[in-house]
C-alpha cells in the first residue's frame, strides 16, 4: 500500500476519544474494481467510516476452485473471493486507499477459516471477525471441536498481525449469532468466552459485537454488562463494542427502516459503543446497492452527532442488571469446566451447559427455548441444562412451549412494530421502546420513542 498502515482497534479507538461514532457496511463485489469503487464510496461518505469486505459464499466454506472459476467465467458472486484473488491483487485494489483514517475490515462466515486469515494478512489487512462458536453453529455443520481447532491456529496466525507492527484484531460475532431470538445474557456470555479464547492465542486487540433486539432497556443493561465483563475478564487486552443495527427481520416502510437504524445508532450511543454496523432501507427487499449503504451510513452519522455519546459506567448498577448476572454464571459455569477455554467450550456445548435457542447444529443440545415476554423483554421459557440464576426464569414462563404461531411472531416481532403494523400479540407483549429502563432501575411505561411514534403515524 502507498499510504503508511493503520490499526483497526487503534483507529477505532482514537475516533471513539473524539466524541465520533465510527458506522460500517456490510458490503462485498465479485472483482476488484467493483469493490474498490465501492471502498471508495464508503470512504467519501459523510461520516467516519471503515471499510469492509464482505466475502463470497464459495470462500466461506473454502471451495476457493468454484470461486475462482466463476470468476474466470465472468459471473457474479454474492461477495468478494479473497482466496481466489490472492494477495497480490487484493494489495493493488486497496492501494491508495485502506490506510491512515480508513482501514478496512473482512467479513466472511467461516467456520475454518485458516485459508481467508493467511490471505487477509497477507494482503496488508489486519482485521477480521468471527470466533470458533459464533462462526460454527450458525452457519455450517462443521464438527464444533473442529472449529475450535481451526479457530485456535487462526488466532494464533492472527495475534502478530500482517506484520508491519500492528496487531491482528477480531470481532467476535457472538453477540449477533440467531440474537433476535436469544435473551441477551447468552450472547454476551458468548462474546465474552470467546474473547478470552483469542486473548489465550496471542490477540491482544479485540472487539465485542451485540445486536439490537426487541426492547431498549435490555439492549442497554446488555451493554453494559458486556463492557463491565470485559473489564472484568480481559483487563489486559484493547477491547471496543460494536452494536449491529437489528439483524431479524427489517422493518419494509422506509419511515420503519429510518427508525429502527436511529434508534440502533441512540443505542450506540447510550451504552458508549465505539462501532456501529448500519443496515439500510433496503434490507427487507433485496440486496442494497452501494449508495443504500453510503445513504445509511450518512444518516447514522448524523444521528451520532446529534447524540452525545455517554462514557462507560463504572459498573455501581451492575447488582439490578438481569443479563450481567445470567451472563457472569455463564462464563464461570465455562470456565471451571477445563483450563483450556476452547475445550471447555465444546465440553459446555455437550452438556448442554450453553445452549443457542432454536440453533440446529447437532452439537447443541436444543433444548433451550426463549420468548418475548409481556415486559417486551426476551426472556427464557426453558433453559434446558443451563445453570441460569433462577430470576432468570419468571415462574409463569417456565416451560411453556413455544408454538409455530408464536415463534413466527416472535422473528417478525420488530418488522410489525417499526412499520405500525399491530395486532393481539403486539398489543400484549408492546412494541419496542414502549418500556425503558430509567437509570435508577425503575420502569417508564409511558415513554415511547418519537422516531417509532413517526413510523408508526406515517405507516
Amino acid at each position: 500500500m502507498s499510504s503508511p498502515p493503520v490499526a483497526f482497534g487503534r483507529h477505532v479507538a482514537e475516533r471513539a476519544a473524539a466524541g465520533s461514532l465510527v458506522v460500517q457496511p456490510r458490503l462485498g463485489f465479485a472483482t476488484t474494481a467493483r469493490m474498490r469503487s465501492a471502498l471508495q464510496a464508503v470512504r467519501r461518505a459523510d461520516a467516519d467510516t471503515v471499510g469492509t469486505l464482505t466475502l463470497d459464499s464459495y470462500t466461506r466454506v473454502n471451495d476457493h476452485a468454484a470461486a475462482a472459476r466463476a470468476l474466470a467465467a465472468g459471473k457474479d458472486l454474492n461477495g468478494f473471493p479473497l482466496v481466489a484473488h490472492g494477495a497480490d491483487r487484493t494489495r493493488g485494489m486497496l492501494d491508495g486507499l485502506a490506510g491512515p483514517g480508513f482501514p478496512v475490515q473482512v467479513r466472511h462466515g467461516s467456520a475454518q477459516p485458516l485459508q481467508i486469515f493467511r490471505a487477509l494478512l497477507d494482503s496488508g489487512l489486519d482485521a477480521t471477525e468471527g470466533g470458533p462458536v459464533s462462526y460454527c453453529l450458525p452457519y455450517s455443520r462443521v464438527p464444533l471441536r473442529q472449529a475450535v481447532a481451526a479457530w485456535a491456529e487462526c488466532c494464533r496466525l492472527l495475534a502478530d498481525g500482517p506484520g508491519d507492527g500492528r496487531p491482528g484484531h477480531l470481532e467476535s460475532f457472538a453477540g449477533c449469532m440467531l440474537g433476535q431470538l436469544c435473551p441477551p445474557g447468552l450472547l454476551v456470555a458468548l462474546g465474552v468466552l470467546e474473547g478470552i479464547f483469542a486473548r489465550g492465542y496471542g490477540v491482544r486487540s479485540l472487539s465485542l459485537s451485540y445486536s439490537q433486539q426487541v426492547h431498549a432497556g435490555q439492549d442497554a443493561e446488555a451493554l453494559r454488562a458486556l463492557r463491565a465483563l470485559a473489564m472484568e475478564f480481559l483487563p489486559d487486552v484493547d477491547v471496543h463494542l460494536v452494536v449491529y443495527t437489528f439483524m431479524g427481520l427489517f422493518p419494509r416502510t422506509p419511515a420503519g427502516s429510518a427508525a429502527i437504524l436511529r434508534d440502533s445508532v441512540d443505542l450506540a450511543r447510550a451504552a458508549g459503543a465505539e462501532r456501529l454496523i448500519v443496515k439500510t432501507a433496503a434490507e427487507a427487499m433485496r440486496i442494497p446497492t452501494v449508495g443504500e449503504n453510503v445513504e445509511a451510513l450518512e444518516s447514522a452519522a448524523a444521528r451520532a452527532r446529534e447524540v452525545p455519546a455517554q462514557r462507560p459506567e463504572d459498573g455501581a448498577d451492575l447488582a439490578d442488571n438481569e443479563t450481567y448476572a445470567e451472563a457472569r454464571t455463564l462464563v464461570e459455569a465455562v470456565l471451571d469446566l477445563h483450563p483450556d477455554v476452547g475445550t471447555a467450550l465444546v465440553t459446555a456445548f455437550d452438556r448442554g451447559l450453553l445452549d443457542v435457542p432454536y440453533c440446529l447444529h447437532p452439537d447443541t443440545a436444543q433444548r433451550a427455548r426463549a420468548r418475548i415476554a409481556p415486559d417486551g423483554r426476551l426472556r427464557w421459557s426453558d433453559p434446558g441444562r443451563m445453570p441460569l440464576p433462577a430470576a432468570a426464569i419468571p415462574a409463569a414462563e417456565r416451560l411453556r412451549r413455544v408454538g409455530s404461531a408464536e415463534l413466527l411472531q416472535m422473528l417478525s416481532h420488530n418488522q410489525r412494530a417499526y412499520d405500525g403494523i399491530t395486532d393481539t400479540y403486539d398489543r400484549v407483549t408492546d412494541v419496542y421502546h414502549r418500556t425503558a429502563d430509567t437509570h435508577d432501575g425503575t420502569t417508564d411505561h409511558v415513554s415511547t420513542r418519537p422516531t417509532l411514534r413517526k413510523a408508526t403515524a406515517l405507516a
